[in-house]
């Protein structure tokens, strides 16, 4: 990784309002943890650009006590580009490239030994002021189709296989929550041309 030029030296951690400013935003968390966990052990962050072909992949990386990445958030179509940029702006910066068939497979290899697998998730955060001062929320998003193939070339660059839907929309989700039924039989209709229409 390469530091971006002009870039802060250290950073406080985004808040919950303006992490809620940011729209739908592909979510990425350790498996073994639920998608906000990675929020409430982050003590630092910093901004993310992985070059691709056809432009470049943006991202918010989130920080242990020990330096180790817990939390990932990579803008899409639906994001809020203005609340991105606001936060972006003060968070110092990291230009990485992007890992390679080799790097990814090994990285596979040992996410699936030491049980650190990733998982993603389209989210919109909101502020829950509920009982006491103001907590991040969060609820799934239903993207758009660019926002869901973006997402998904995402999570294949960064080596998540299972663990990652994101086009599931509201009528796919519905169709799934209905009861199973039998298929209808279905009966050819016949058009008889031979008879004039009255």
């Amino acid at each position: 990784m390469q530091a971006m030029p002009g870039a802060a030296s250290a950073s406080a951690l985004p808040s919950a309002a303006e992490l809620s400013a940011l729209g739908s935003v592909l979510c990425l968390y350790p498996s073994r943890y639920a998608e906000l966990d990675g929020w409430r052990q982050a003590v630092r962050a910093s901004t993310c650009s992985v070059p691709w072909a056809d432009g470049a992949y943006e991202s918010l990386r989130f920080h242990d006590v020990d330096g180790r990445c817990c939390w990932r958030l990579c803008l899409l179509p639906d994001s809020d580009f203005l609340a991105w940029e606001a936060l972006a702006r003060r968070l110092p910066g990291m230009v990485r490239e992007p890992a390679g068939v080799a790097e990814r497979l090994w990285r596979r290899l040992a996410e699936g030994v030491s049980g650190a697998a990733w998982r993603g998730s389209i989210l919109r955060f909101a502020l829950d002021d509920r009982g006491g001062p103001a907590r991040l929320a969060a609820c799934l998003s239903t993207p758009s189709l660019l926002g869901a193939d973006l997402a998904r070339r995402i999570a294949h660059a960064e080596g998540i296989v299972d663990g990652a839907r994101f086009d599931d929309c509201c009528c796919a989700r519905a169709a799934q929550a209905m009861p199973s039924r039998q298929a209808p039989s279905w009966h050819p209709l016949r058009f008889d041309k031979s008879h004039p229409a009255p």
